[in-house]
């Protein structure tokens, strides 16, 4: 089994910045691939970012946050680095692990980005 616990969500204007944690637990050997998604009321879940944390930590972005956010970690710690945040990008945030093709998810952390 694997444990995610996400923190630093919060409330910030717009233009601002705030840095998500990632803290993984249990199984993490075999994770090899870690992420951020993000979901609005009524609308699905989207993936925000992700990383390979097996080998070669590739990463790949949502078109709308490229050049303004940046996923950097392992399989024990992930983190989402948001710059230059608008009303749009708010939403809650989920920690994302897969291992042996199975998806673990964390509770999520709420952002919410002022104009």
């Amino acid at each position: 089994q694997v444990q995610l616990v996400e923190s630093g969500g919060g409330l910030v204007q717009a233009g601002g910045s705030l840095r998500l944690s990632c803290v993984v637990s249990g199984d993490t050997f075999s994770i090899n691939r870690m992420g951020w998604y993000r979901q609005v009321p009524g609308k699905q879940r989207e993936l925000v970012a992700g990383i390979s944390v097996s080998s070669t930590g590739s990463t790949n972005y949502a078109d709308s946050v490229k050049g303004r956010f940046t996923i950097d970690g392992d399989n024990r710690k992930v983190y989402l680095q948001m710059n230059s945040l608008k009303p749009e990008d708010t939403a809650v945030y989920y920690c994302n692990g897969v291992r042996h093709g199975i998806n673990y998810w964390g509770q999520g952390t709420q952002v919410t980005v002022s104009s």
